[in-house]
């Protein structure tokens, strides 16, 4: 059983003053894998006092020594590549090529961000001033648990390329995962202070993190509710907020779409990380006058869809990360039917032929209105509603009819018109025919889906402040 008893402060591990112990279940099996010690809110303080002190001779770096450091935390990471993986299917289930893919993300982005920092103008002419980016200070970072090590680096990645120190709180349910990338970050020998990672619960150690005085920035992902509490902290001392929250993405399948490509790549967008995807297309928009030859496609394909143990290589869909998010779902699934929706795939309960572990069903609803609950609200599992449309005017007020706006997916075989209604999208993402991720395009939402945008410029320069200089000859 895995015993995680520290956390990392001021360059050290150490014991948190916090005395709670977190139970660390497997997903796929119900059993206990571990225990963490959680840190609590005096934790949080000592980290952020280490990260305030670190922050003067930090933020003074230059910008070759802050590569040269990002350089080494992505070779430290890479190096533990397969100990990342074995912690993401271990406490969180992620079928194979998922959670390969998630454990090499970890190590990218910190490689993506010397790329951004290479070439970044810190200084630069407007008019006759001159305008100087000056990184805001102290960073408070808040990760979820469906990308835990990923967003740990990305975060951490564009708050240090930018000069600024940082307090990281992880997800208290990947604590594993933690564990591997703070080992790897910890060799790659950064000054200490400059970077801190407390695991703690977020109304300890978040909510100290969200209203402390002494960090400028937070950088959090996760859900709207809980981001809009983030936000509430932070106004008290005007600390500037990136929030990358909950999605109610739509698909829409557009009249002239090729059903070979389009219901494969819809299913994928939809399922991907198990459902459990703030970027998840949930609701898949189809022409009426070709909702049976749609809905016939999907059947056929969720047929082969397998939904159960995540080393199982023929696995796309794995269990969901607790038993309560499990709960979460279920009652989704029961409220869809009672209000009415036609189930054409899955349904309650779990998958057949698995007796443990927290496995949805691949589950596809249709006959939806928008209006409906399961068209609504953000499910975080495998879960998806077809909602026919009569005209493109209508599926393109259907598609922006929520109060997110992450990402949108249009499928349709004429490029031209496809980018046209792209552009009427409202979300910070649109992908047309592809589900590829580009690290240099800014992520982030509209509406209540967010705050700000990571990845990039627009992620380094979340981090930084703009100064004007104006002098006289």
């Amino acid at each position: 059983m895995h015993l995680i008893d520290t956390i990392y402060i001021n360059g050290q591990f150490v014991t948190p003053h916090g005395e709670e112990w977190f139970d660390l279940i497997n997903p796929s099996t119900e059993q206990l894998l571990g225990r963490v010690r959680l840190a609590d809110a005096e934790d949080a303080r000592t980290a952020i006092a280490a990260a305030k002190q670190a922050f003067p001779g930090f933020s003074r770096t230059s910008r070759q020594q802050r590569i040269d450091w990002l350089m080494a935390m992505h070779h430290a990471v890479a190096a533990r590549e397969d100990e990342l993986f074995e912690a993401i299917t271990l406490e969180y289930g992620a079928p194979v090529s998922r959670g390969r893919w998630m454990a090499r993300h970890a190590s990218q982005v910190l490689l993506e961000a010397t790329k951004v920092l290479q070439d970044y103008p810190f200084k630069r002419r407007a008019g006759s001033a001159e305008v100087i980016m000056q990184p805001l200070g102290v960073a408070g970072l808040i990760t979820p648990w469906n990308s835990n090590a990923g967003f740990i680096c990305g975060k951490l990645a564009a708050a240090l390329a930018a000069g600024c120190t940082a307090v990281v709180k992880p997800s208290e349910l990947s604590a594993l995962q933690t564990q591997v990338v703070t080992q790897a970050l910890h060799e790659a020998g950064l000054p200490p202070g400059v970077f801190n990672i407390v695991t703690g619960r977020g109304e300890t150690v978040g909510a100290q993190i969200s209203a402390h005085p002494d960090v400028a920035k937070l950088s959090f992902t996760g859900s709207t509710a809980v981001g809009k509490g983030i936000l509430r902290a932070g106004a008290e001392t005007l600390k500037r907020v990136t929030l990358e929250l909950g999605g109610k993405s739509p698909v829409l399948i557009l009249d002239d779409a090729d059903f070979d490509s389009a219901v494969p790549m819809a299913l994928q967008a939809g399922f991907m990380n198990s459902g459990q995807a703030c970027i998840a297309g949930t609701r898949l928009l189809v022409p009426a006058a070709r909702l049976a030859e749609f809905e016939a496609r999907v059947q056929a394909e969720v047929a082969g869809i397998q939904a159960g143990d995540p080393r199982d290589p023929h696995t796309s869909v794995g269990p969901m990360v607790s038993g309560k998010q499990w709960q979460r779902v279920q009652g989704y699934i029961r409220q869809g039917l009672d209000e009415g929706a036609r189930l054409i795939a899955g349904g309650e309960g779990r998958p057949d032929g698995v007796a443990a572990g927290w496995f949805v069903r691949p589950t596809v609803f249709s006959d939806v209105h928008n209006h409906m609950v399961i068209a609504r609200e953000e499910i975080f599992g495998p879960v998806l509603a077809i909602i026919p449309y009569r005209d493109l005017e209508e599926a393109i007020s259907i598609a922006n009819d929520t109060v997110y706006g992450l990402q949108a997916y249009v499928f349709g075989t004429d490029p031209q018109r496809a980018r046209a209604v792209a552009a009427r999208l409202e979300a910070g993402r649109v992908q047309v025919n592809t589900l590829e991720h580009e690290p240099a395009a800014p992520f982030g939402g509209f509406k209540q889906s967010g705050i700000g945008r990571e990845y990039g410029t627009y992620g380094l320069e979340a981090f930084l402040e703009p100064k004007a200089i104006l002098a006289a000859l």
